[in-house]
């Protein structure tokens, strides 16, 4: 299971404090703006939005891939304009160093916002769960409970339903009155399938958490503590399955820094209005 980020806490804390807890800044990475704020304001944000929130919040995290992917496929950039996003990984953090002089506050990536979140949150939540293989969802479940068993975990589905006729999902989802539904599709299907089908009375929140389920089951280890204050935890994930994460990788990061060089060189190119 993973750990809660405490320390993460502490070091953003100053920040915060500085910061307040007024309108909420955005950083633009490639012109889908994320939100830049430090873990305790993201946690209150997220409370807010499960405990007095109206409509659906689609929660959604902008890294290196994803961005790469947005740049290629104009319905996933329309889709993730209408999330809440947040940023994960040192490849935006570059990026923000680069197009607007400083990095995120933090590092709000799922794979420790989600358990955070949970743990931070007392007021007992109805969590839905959706999405990895049928052995992945019932492990990540148990785990779940056990690390805040005040939260009720509700299996929806595994992630191989039938795409085409959703209506037996959704009907689920909605029957089960959840507050805050976890979809792990990857991506970008899960986003936009979250975009297509979810509303306000499907859940209160729905956060798009890709590989969350299979760290959270046990399937994927973290890697350790020191290696992820490095920021390199990218480079334990290709070291444990590169194979299958060699192109995100070996091959996604220069390409997102060549987009994020392309778009500083438009910028400055850009007549001055």
């Amino acid at each position: 299971m993973p750990a809660s980020p405490s320390s993460a806490f502490r070091a953003a804390d100053h920040d915060e404090r500085r910061a307040g807890r007024s309108a909420v800044p955005v950083l633009p990475i490639l012109d889908l703006p994320v939100h830049d704020m430090g873990w305790k304001p993201a946690l209150d944000l997220l409370e807010e939005k499960l405990v007095a929130g109206q409509g659906l919040t689609h929660i959604a995290f902008l890294n290196a891939h994803n961005a790469n992917v947005m740049m290629r496929d104009r319905h996933y950039r329309d889709v993730l304009a209408r999330c809440l996003i947040l940023p994960d990984g040192i490849g935006v953090d570059i990026a923000a160093k680069f197009l607007h002089g400083g990095r995120f506050t933090a590092n709000l990536n799922g794979t420790d916002f989600v358990p955070a979140a949970l743990s931070f949150i007392t007021k007992p939540l109805r969590v839905g769960l959706l999405g990895a293989s049928s052995d992945v969802l019932r492990d990540a479940a148990v785990n779940f409970r056990k690390h805040t068993p005040w939260h009720e975990f509700v299996e929806i589905s595994d992630g191989y339903f039938d795409r085409a006729d959703p209506g037996l999902i959704l009907k689920r989802i909605e029957n089960a009155r959840i507050d805050l539904l976890l979809v792990a599709m990857g991506t970008p299907l899960q986003e936009k399938w979250v975009d297509k089908h979810l509303t306000a009375d499907h859940a209160r929140v729905v956060i798009s958490v890709g590989a969350l389920l299979d760290f959270v089951s046990g399937r994927i280890r973290r890697a350790p503590p020191w290696i992820r204050h490095l920021r390199s935890e990218w480079l334990f994930r290709l070291w444990l399955e590169p194979s299958r994460l060699w192109r995100r990788y070996v091959l996604g990061i220069p390409v997102f820094l060549a987009h994020v060089l392309r778009h500083r060189l438009r910028q400055s190119n850009a007549p001055a209005t």
